[in-house]
Protein backbone atom coordinates (compact mmCIF):
# COMPACT_ATOMS: atom_id res chain seq x y z
CA UNK A 1 0.00 0.00 0.00
CA UNK A 2 1.33 3.34 -1.15
CA UNK A 3 1.93 5.99 1.30
CA UNK A 4 -0.75 8.43 2.34
CA UNK A 5 -0.19 11.66 0.77
CA UNK A 6 -2.11 13.46 3.42
CA UNK A 7 0.34 11.60 6.41
CA UNK A 8 3.51 13.18 4.42
CA UNK A 9 1.84 16.58 4.32
CA UNK A 10 1.63 16.27 8.03
CA UNK A 11 4.70 15.16 8.43
CA UNK A 12 6.48 17.68 6.36
CA UNK A 13 3.95 20.53 8.28
CA UNK A 14 6.02 19.81 11.37
CA UNK A 15 9.53 19.18 9.59
CA UNK A 16 9.38 23.12 8.64
CA UNK A 17 8.41 24.24 12.76
CA UNK A 18 11.27 21.90 13.61
CA UNK A 19 13.57 23.17 11.29
CA UNK A 20 12.66 26.69 12.39
CA UNK A 21 13.90 25.52 16.18
CA UNK A 22 17.60 26.39 15.76
CA UNK A 23 18.64 27.36 19.60
CA UNK A 24 17.25 23.98 21.30
CA UNK A 25 16.24 20.31 19.48
CA UNK A 26 14.32 19.63 22.48
CA UNK A 27 10.78 19.34 22.02
CA UNK A 28 9.27 21.85 24.53
CA UNK A 29 5.36 22.27 24.85
CA UNK A 30 4.66 24.35 21.94
CA UNK A 31 6.56 21.80 19.95
CA UNK A 32 4.23 19.18 21.24
CA UNK A 33 1.14 20.58 21.09
CA UNK A 34 1.57 21.40 16.74
CA UNK A 35 2.74 17.67 16.79
CA UNK A 36 -0.72 16.57 18.32
CA UNK A 37 -2.72 19.21 16.36
CA UNK A 38 -0.84 18.27 13.00
CA UNK A 39 -1.86 14.60 13.75
CA UNK A 40 -5.57 15.71 14.31
CA UNK A 41 -5.32 17.45 11.35
CA UNK A 42 -4.07 14.90 8.74
CA UNK A 43 -4.83 11.72 9.93
CA UNK A 44 -5.95 9.28 7.36
CA UNK A 45 -9.61 8.85 7.79
CA UNK A 46 -9.50 5.42 6.50
CA UNK A 47 -7.01 4.27 9.22
CA UNK A 48 -7.84 7.04 12.57
CA UNK A 49 -5.78 7.53 15.31
CA UNK A 50 -6.46 5.03 17.94
CA UNK A 51 -8.94 7.08 20.88
CA UNK A 52 -6.50 5.09 23.73
CA UNK A 53 -3.10 6.85 21.95
CA UNK A 54 -4.61 9.90 21.70
CA UNK A 55 -5.98 9.82 25.52
CA UNK A 56 -2.03 8.85 26.36
CA UNK A 57 -1.24 12.03 24.08
CA UNK A 58 -3.08 13.92 25.92
CA UNK A 59 -2.23 12.77 29.31
CA UNK A 60 1.84 13.03 27.96
CA UNK A 61 1.07 16.69 27.56
CA UNK A 62 -0.52 17.79 30.63
CA UNK A 63 2.59 16.08 32.27
CA UNK A 64 4.79 18.69 30.69
CA UNK A 65 2.83 21.24 30.62
CA UNK A 66 2.74 20.78 34.86
CA UNK A 67 6.61 20.23 34.73
CA UNK A 68 7.44 23.28 32.41
CA UNK A 69 5.75 25.46 34.87
CA UNK A 70 7.18 23.94 37.85
CA UNK A 71 10.79 24.58 36.51
CA UNK A 72 9.69 28.15 35.68
CA UNK A 73 8.60 28.39 39.20
CA UNK A 74 11.63 27.26 41.12
CA UNK A 75 14.09 29.47 38.49
CA UNK A 76 11.98 32.13 39.37
CA UNK A 77 12.42 31.31 42.99
CA UNK A 78 15.70 30.79 42.51
CA UNK A 79 16.70 34.58 41.09
CA UNK A 80 14.41 35.84 43.99
CA UNK A 81 16.30 34.46 46.82
CA UNK A 82 19.78 35.40 44.94
CA UNK A 83 18.24 38.93 45.09
CA UNK A 84 17.51 38.76 48.45
CA UNK A 85 20.92 37.37 49.26
CA UNK A 86 22.84 40.31 47.66
CA UNK A 87 19.97 42.69 50.02
CA UNK A 88 21.13 40.99 53.28
CA UNK A 89 24.88 41.04 51.89
CA UNK A 90 25.12 44.74 51.32
CA UNK A 91 23.71 45.39 55.03
CA UNK A 92 26.80 43.28 55.94
CA UNK A 93 29.10 47.10 55.19
CA UNK A 94 30.61 48.53 57.70
CA UNK A 95 30.33 45.44 59.99
CA UNK A 96 32.56 43.16 61.42
CA UNK A 97 32.05 39.57 60.33
CA UNK A 98 33.47 36.10 61.40
CA UNK A 99 32.96 33.45 58.98
CA UNK A 100 34.48 30.23 58.12
CA UNK A 101 37.62 30.71 55.79
CA UNK A 102 41.29 30.87 55.73
CA UNK A 103 42.75 33.58 54.58
CA UNK A 104 45.10 36.55 56.11
CA UNK A 105 46.24 39.57 55.43
CA UNK A 106 48.98 41.96 56.01
CA UNK A 107 49.50 45.30 55.57
CA UNK A 108 52.36 48.00 56.62
CA UNK A 109 51.75 51.24 57.83
CA UNK A 110 53.88 54.05 59.51
CA UNK A 111 53.04 55.45 63.00
CA UNK A 112 53.54 58.68 64.17
CA UNK A 113 56.75 57.99 65.20
CA UNK A 114 57.63 56.87 61.77
CA UNK A 115 58.14 53.21 62.59
CA UNK A 116 56.57 50.30 60.61
CA UNK A 117 53.55 48.54 62.12
CA UNK A 118 52.44 45.45 61.20
CA UNK A 119 48.84 44.95 60.75
CA UNK A 120 47.43 41.35 60.49
CA UNK A 121 44.56 39.77 60.82
CA UNK A 122 43.26 36.88 63.07
CA UNK A 123 42.64 33.56 62.81
CA UNK A 124 40.40 31.24 64.63
CA UNK A 125 41.12 27.57 65.06
CA UNK A 126 38.36 24.69 66.65
CA UNK A 127 39.98 21.35 67.51
CA UNK A 128 37.43 18.73 67.62
CA UNK A 129 39.20 16.40 69.71
CA UNK A 130 42.61 16.79 71.67
CA UNK A 131 45.84 17.59 69.80
CA UNK A 132 49.24 16.35 70.34
CA UNK A 133 51.18 18.63 67.89
CA UNK A 134 50.91 19.98 64.59
CA UNK A 135 52.03 22.92 62.31
CA UNK A 136 50.44 25.88 61.18
CA UNK A 137 51.81 27.09 57.54
CA UNK A 138 51.31 30.00 55.61
CA UNK A 139 51.11 30.23 52.13
CA UNK A 140 51.14 33.29 49.73
CA UNK A 141 49.01 34.42 46.45
CA UNK A 142 50.59 31.71 44.37
CA UNK A 143 50.14 28.81 47.63
CA UNK A 144 54.24 29.20 47.78
CA UNK A 145 55.04 28.36 51.66
CA UNK A 146 56.08 31.65 53.94
CA UNK A 147 56.14 30.13 57.21
CA UNK A 148 56.24 26.97 59.91
CA UNK A 149 54.97 27.17 63.07
CA UNK A 150 54.79 24.53 65.84
CA UNK A 151 51.62 23.86 67.73
CA UNK A 152 51.67 22.78 70.83
CA UNK A 153 49.43 20.21 72.39
CA UNK A 154 45.69 21.38 72.50
CA UNK A 155 42.42 20.55 74.41
CA UNK A 156 39.18 20.52 72.14
CA UNK A 157 38.15 24.02 72.29
CA UNK A 158 38.44 27.26 70.07
CA UNK A 159 41.54 28.99 69.71
CA UNK A 160 42.77 31.89 68.63
CA UNK A 161 46.04 32.80 66.01
CA UNK A 162 47.69 35.74 65.16
CA UNK A 163 50.95 35.65 62.41
CA UNK A 164 53.92 38.56 62.80
CA UNK A 165 53.63 38.80 58.82
CA UNK A 166 57.13 37.51 59.16
CA UNK A 167 58.56 34.22 56.78
CA UNK A 168 60.71 31.86 58.25
CA UNK A 169 63.91 33.82 58.18
CA UNK A 170 62.24 36.31 60.50
CA UNK A 171 61.67 38.78 57.46
CA UNK A 172 58.47 41.12 56.86
CA UNK A 173 56.93 39.68 54.16
CA UNK A 174 55.14 42.01 50.85
CA UNK A 175 51.78 43.59 51.98
CA UNK A 176 48.88 41.19 50.59
CA UNK A 177 46.28 38.25 51.44
CA UNK A 178 48.12 35.13 52.49
CA UNK A 179 46.46 31.56 53.52
CA UNK A 180 46.89 29.36 56.47
CA UNK A 181 46.50 25.84 56.62
CA UNK A 182 46.93 23.71 59.77
CA UNK A 183 47.54 19.98 60.44
CA UNK A 184 47.09 18.44 63.76
CA UNK A 185 48.16 14.43 65.34
CA UNK A 186 46.10 13.09 67.60
CA UNK A 187 47.00 10.85 70.62
CA UNK A 188 46.58 7.66 68.35
CA UNK A 189 48.74 9.71 65.81
CA UNK A 190 45.67 9.84 63.33
CA UNK A 191 45.10 13.69 61.71
CA UNK A 192 42.49 15.69 63.62
CA UNK A 193 40.53 17.97 61.38
CA UNK A 194 40.92 21.95 62.18
CA UNK A 195 38.22 24.23 60.90
CA UNK A 196 39.26 27.61 60.85
CA UNK A 197 37.32 30.81 60.88
CA UNK A 198 38.23 34.72 59.68
CA UNK A 199 37.15 38.35 60.95
CA UNK A 200 37.16 41.43 59.39
CA UNK A 201 35.10 44.82 58.45
CA UNK A 202 32.96 44.22 55.22
CA UNK A 203 33.66 47.08 52.99
CA UNK A 204 31.52 45.66 50.02
CA UNK A 205 29.42 42.69 48.21
CA UNK A 206 30.66 40.95 45.38
CA UNK A 207 29.17 38.30 43.26
CA UNK A 208 31.28 35.11 42.10
CA UNK A 209 29.65 32.35 40.34
CA UNK A 210 26.16 33.77 41.24
CA UNK A 211 27.34 33.81 45.17
CA UNK A 212 27.47 37.22 47.00
CA UNK A 213 30.74 37.59 48.34
CA UNK A 214 31.58 40.37 51.33
CA UNK A 215 34.94 42.32 50.16
CA UNK A 216 36.92 42.99 53.16
CA UNK A 217 38.39 46.19 53.99
CA UNK A 218 41.76 44.55 54.20
CA UNK A 219 41.37 42.96 50.65
CA UNK A 220 40.35 39.63 51.73
CA UNK A 221 37.01 38.13 50.45
CA UNK A 222 34.15 35.74 52.68
CA UNK A 223 31.78 33.72 50.99
CA UNK A 224 28.57 35.27 52.41
CA UNK A 225 27.06 31.91 52.91
CA UNK A 226 29.79 31.22 55.40
CA UNK A 227 29.25 33.98 57.95
CA UNK A 228 28.73 32.74 61.51
CA UNK A 229 28.85 36.02 63.39
CA UNK A 230 28.10 39.85 63.20
CA UNK A 231 28.98 42.52 64.96
CA UNK A 232 28.58 46.22 65.22
CA UNK A 233 31.53 48.52 64.10
CA UNK A 234 34.65 48.90 66.66
CA UNK A 235 34.22 52.48 67.34
CA UNK A 236 37.06 52.41 70.17
CA UNK A 237 39.70 53.29 67.97
CA UNK A 238 41.99 50.15 68.44
CA UNK A 239 41.08 47.04 67.01
CA UNK A 240 42.12 43.61 68.02
CA UNK A 241 43.76 42.94 64.41
CA UNK A 242 46.72 44.76 64.88
CA UNK A 243 50.33 43.60 65.96
CA UNK A 244 53.55 45.48 66.18
CA UNK A 245 56.35 44.59 64.16
CA UNK A 246 58.25 44.24 66.92
CA UNK A 247 55.70 41.78 68.78
CA UNK A 248 55.85 38.35 67.28
CA UNK A 249 53.97 37.06 70.27
CA UNK A 250 51.57 34.49 69.18
CA UNK A 251 47.92 34.36 71.39
CA UNK A 252 48.13 31.20 71.50
CA UNK A 253 50.71 30.35 73.88
CA UNK A 254 51.89 27.07 72.72
CA UNK A 255 52.03 28.12 68.92
CA UNK A 256 54.69 30.34 67.39
CA UNK A 257 57.93 28.44 67.33
CA UNK A 258 59.44 28.55 63.76
CA UNK A 259 59.91 25.29 61.43
CA UNK A 260 61.82 25.48 58.51
CA UNK A 261 60.01 25.96 54.99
Amino acid sequence: MATSPVLGQAEQDFDKYLGAKTKNDELDKQAFLNLLVAQLSHQDPLNPMDDKEFVAQLAQFTSLEQLTNINTGITSLNENAKQQQMAAAVSYIGKEVTANGYELSKTSLKDSTGATVNTVSTVYFTVQEQVNSGYINIYDSEMNLVRTELMGAKQPGTYQYKWDGKDYQGNSVPDGVYAVAMYGEGTDGKSVYITTQVSGQVAGVVKVDEEPYLSLADGRHIAFSKVTEIVAPNTTGGGDDTEDDSDGTDDDSDSGTDGGS
